[in-house]
């Protein structure tokens, strides 16, 4: 009978050639590829192992050659032993953590706020809310979220994502529920906002302003010759500028601007003989400023909604002061002729921001929770929320602390249900603006001159644009076979 072979038996030793050569380091008595990870048993060049396996697998790093070889293979040896030593100290924390009868299972409690874009994906043919959620469904499972974690669904107002059956939202807000969870759905506050400002219109005047912008602005020789004058008299502005429903946030900095040189523009079309006697009614000019006024507290607002890092009781205080600042201007206006307009935005703020209202309580509990009755909140809250307002060191931390710092140095296990809303209400409108920074990429990078950018290259370009985080650029030209060359 056969005996079986040792490899002990043999005395072979790991050949220091092979290192360089192959790419190959020995340990614990076995190669291991210092490229792929792979382990080789038998350690002699004879029966081809080493060498096959780098010549079937790895035969693009051939082009290395010399010294930049011999460097290329310390680098890999030193990857090698950083992996080693953190796996020795995952081991570590996996002793400590049974020392102490603490759950394995990974979870972060700290309320950090992350906000990046979880997938991108391209929608080509129809795009109904049973196309759109079944991406998201995709997106979702592909990452191994759980349903139930979902809290909030925010979109804008169309029926494919806002329908009471057939819209994304709803179908999202049935899975979760499915799966055990609660969500809320909730129209895009910033989206809203604008739609509401649109009804700030005042027709005539609006429309004067826009034909004289655009007399000015789309004649070449006028263009030029408005700059110069402007440039002549030292005005305080250079140029107008154009209107745009698209992007209506410009529409306050165009009226602004173009009541600033009101004077300039009347004395400029004169000389066109085209004047624009609006420009001399004082009842119309009362108009023109009252418009200005109006649609640069809306511009101020939209403003105060963006940006990242906003959370939900910020964004309900944007809203509720505004509706405030609109009661109090109906007020002071009360016999003048406006009161109609200020009334109809009034009115459409609060039907649009009904959303707030269902949420209100939530947004309360979470942002002032020693100011709210214990009674007034759900059942299995409300022992929690008396043993937190009875704690006066609580109390100082919450005046001291931003809301996240608070909740972060909750004890997890003396307050487990309102740790959990407090999650959620960190949750809502999470990416509310890196979706709009993204329609603005989209738009910036999908133009006419770059059409032949495929949707591959364009989700990289808008993964890249709106990240926070740094790319580890040492690790990606390490998985690079070959460095970019100089011409």
């Amino acid at each position: 009978l056969w005996t079986k072979r040792k490899v002990e038996s043999e005395c072979r030793k790991f050949q220091k050639r092979q290192e360089c050569e192959y790419f190959f380091k020995e340990f614990k008595g076995k190669c291991v590829c210092l490229i792929c990870t792979e382990t080789v048993t038998l350690m002699k060049e004879y029966k081809y192992n080493v060498r096959r396996h780098y010549e079937t697998k790895h035969q693009a790093y051939a082009s290395y050659t010399g010294a930049e070889r011999e460097q290329k293979g310390k680098q890999m040896v030193a990857v090698l032993q950083v992996q080693e030593k953190a796996t020795i100290a995952s081991y570590e924390d996996a002793q400590l953590i049974a020392r102490h009868g603490k759950p394995f299972s990974d979870e972060n409690n700290n309320f950090g706020v992350t906000e990046e874009l979880l997938d991108l994906k391209s929608l080509k043919g129809t795009t109904t809310g049973m196309d759109i959620f079944e991406a998201v469904s995709d997106s979702i499972d592909k990452m191994g979220l759980k349903w139930d974690k979902l809290c909030g669904v925010t979109t804008d107002g169309a029926p494919a994502m806002a329908g009471a059956h057939k819209g994304m939202a709803s179908m999202m807000w049935s899975k979760v529920k499915e799966t055990g969870g609660e969500a809320f759905k909730m129209h895009c506050i910033a989206h809203q906002e604008a739609l509401c400002a649109k009804t700030v219109n005042l027709g005539d005047v609006m429309n004067k302003v826009v034909k004289t912008v655009n007399i000015i602005q789309t004649r070449g020789l006028y263009h030029r010759e408005f700059q110069a004058f402007l440039s002549d008299v030292d005005a305080e502005y250079g140029d107008l500028l154009y209107d745009s429903d698209v992007r209506w946030l410009s529409r306050g900095t165009m009226l602004k601007r173009f009541y600033s040189l009101r004077t300039e523009i009347d004395q400029f079309l004169k000389e066109k003989d085209r004047p624009l006697h609006e420009l001399n009614d004082p009842l119309w000019l009362a108009d023109l400023t009252f418009l200005v006024d109006l649609t640069d507290h809306l511009t101020t607002l939209n403003k105060s909604l963006q940006g990242k890092e906003q959370f939900v009781p910020q964004l309900y205080v944007h809203m509720k002061t505004f509706c405030v600042k609109l009661n109090l201007f109906k007020t002071q206006l009360q016999k003048g002729k406006y009161v109609p307009v200020i009334t109809c935005l009034e009115t459409e703020f609060r039907q649009r921001f009904q959303d707030f209202s269902v949420i209100e309580k939530e947004i309360k509990l979470f942002a002032t929770p020693f100011l709210l009755d214990p009674e007034e909140v759900e059942e299995n809250l409300q022992l929690e929320l008396i043993k937190i307002q009875c704690d006066d060191c609580l109390k100082n931390h919450h005046q001291q602390l931003s809301l996240p710092k608070f909740y972060r140095g909750l004890e997890k296990e003396k307050f487990p249900l309102m740790s959990c809303h407090a999650k959620k209400m960190i949750s809502l409108f999470g990416s509310t603006y890196i979706c709009e920074q993204t329609f603005s990429l989209l738009t910036l990078n999908k133009s006419r001159l770059r059409t032949k950018m495929t949707d591959s290259h364009l989700h990289n370009v808008l993964r890249i644009s709106t990240t926070k985080f740094t790319p580890d650029l040492p690790a990606i030209l390490r998985s690079k076979a070959q460095q970019h060359c100089s011409h």
